[in-house]
């Protein structure tokens, strides 16, 4: 969950401004939170208003509409922080609807489905729970699933082969690497040119920064990337202790208590 932000928070200042290296600083004064930390955590929220807990069973039939006022009501407190301008007209709209989108930003906020998962199903169910209030088109859903198993399965204690493999078969090709992309990849806002590459950085990273500087470096939606790329490198390797603490003076204390009060419930697991 955390991993997410933090990908957010070291990619936002190179999204109009991409860098093409791993050889960045990585948390700096010009990085700030944007629209993918407050989605990721009206999405726990939402989780956590069902009754999401680890001693008790979570009722999640409620999720749909409960995500939409979550996104709402969290979302309309941070009005400047980059939302897309479908999103935009949703969040305000009188009744709103999905809008068939297949937008990256379907992956970049489900990253705590695949922490509050107990089984891989239930992973997936979550993911098209919070997506498809949204992101109803087949690829943004496809998207949002991707990266949420991911996320359950680096939990669940399976290895980089064997998340790679998963991905291979019931989503993506993970058939190139970030270096034969690198000089090529532009900016891109779907689903299916984006969370591909995220999850390469990851399979390609050896530690949870390097993940992260992994998916920056290859430029596009920096801060997205490495939104998607965070979650899945936080559930493997965890989040170093330093790093946590310095992306935690990132986050004003209405953000901060919804992380805390997911991660009450869901530990992190290193």
């Amino acid at each position: 969950m955390l991993g997410a932000i933090i990908g957010d928070i070291a990619g936002s200042r190179f999204e109009w401004n991409n860098i093409k290296t791993k050889e960045f600083d990585f948390l700096t004064c010009r990085c700030e939170f944007t629209d993918d930390s407050v989605m990721s955590l009206a999405v726990a929220k939402a989780l956590l208003d069902c009754g999401a807990g680890v001693s008790r069973a979570s009722d999640y039939t409620n999720l749909g509409a409960l995500t939409v006022k979550s996104m709402r009501d969290v979302g309309r407190l941070y009005p400047n922080c980059g939302y897309g301008g479908m999103f935009r007209q949703w969040m305000y709209a009188d009744n709103p609807a999905p809008y068939n989108s297949f937008g990256n930003g379907a992956a970049m906020r489900v990253s705590a489905c695949g922490f509050a998962a107990k089984k891989l199903a239930e992973a997936v169910t979550l993911s098209r729970k919070v997506t498809e209030v949204t992101h109803n088109h087949p690829e943004g859903i496809k998207g949002a699933e991707a990266t949420a198993v991911c996320i359950f399965l680096a939990c669940d204690g399976k290895n980089i082969r064997e998340i790679r493999d998963y991905v291979d078969k019931h989503y993506y090709p993970m058939n190139f690497t970030l270096d034969s992309i690198r000089d090529s990849y532009q900016f891109n806002e779907t689903c299916q040119d984006t969370v591909p590459q995220a999850i390469m950085a990851f399979l390609e990273s050896s530690g949870f920064e390097d993940a992260i500087r992994g998916a920056i470096s290859i430029g596009g939606d920096s801060d997205t990337l490495a939104a998607i790329t965070g979650g899945i490198a936080e559930a493997y390797y965890g989040v170093p202790n330093e790093i946590r603490k310095h992306a935690l003076t990132f986050l004003d204390e209405r953000l901060l208590k919804i992380l805390i009060d997911f991660e009450n419930v869901y530990p992190p697991r290193f």
